[in-house]
């Protein structure tokens, strides 16, 4: 992991990196959300992150910098794992996609931007997964009710007890 660090520190994409983290012999390298597509080229090309494990989206509940968006990759032929991450704000949550370096980011984002409300910019088809386009909320938001909001979506008729054969 040293050297990685090291290839990094006298590498291009030092000018990217906000903050590095280290937890549990895993690397978090924070950008800004400007740079997204720049790391990621370089990460994927001169790397070797080739895999993309998935994407996910926090809500932090601050006052700036509420949401965070994780992008977990791995180089198969190095044998190594890389978190990237970057804060966007509550006002304008838009990050660039990733699904041209990624296709599979496509239904990830999707999750990120139906459960958390981060949008992706020039995603090839940005709709809600698991909840109906006209819902106004995202759910793994920090303000969203544990229960639910009552009425916001309608349920289906339940069936009665079913006879026993």
């Amino acid at each position: 992991m040293s050297q990685f660090l090291d290839t990094i520190q006298q590498s291009q994409i030092q000018q990217y990196i906000r903050d590095v983290r280290s937890y549990a012999g895993e690397m978090t390298i924070e950008i800004y959300p400007e740079h997204l597509l720049p790391v990621m080229n370089l990460l994927k090309d001169s790397f070797g992150f080739n895999y993309l494990v998935d994407i996910t989206a926090t809500d932090n509940y601050t006052d700036e910098e509420r949401f965070e968006v994780s992008y977990n990759l791995v180089s198969i032929a190095h044998s190594q794992r890389l978190r990237v991450s970057l804060r966007v704000g509550e006002e304008h949550p838009v990050v660039e996609t990733v699904v041209p370096l990624w296709p599979s980011a496509e239904w990830q984002e999707r999750e990120a931007f139906d459960m958390v409300g981060i949008r992706f910019q020039n995603h090839p088809d940005l709709r809600r997964i698991y909840m109906p386009e006209d819902f106004a909320w995202h759910p793994l938001r920090k303000e969203f009710p544990l229960l639910g909001i009552p009425g916001s979506i309608s349920l289906p008729e339940k069936d009665g007890p079913k006879e026993y054969k």
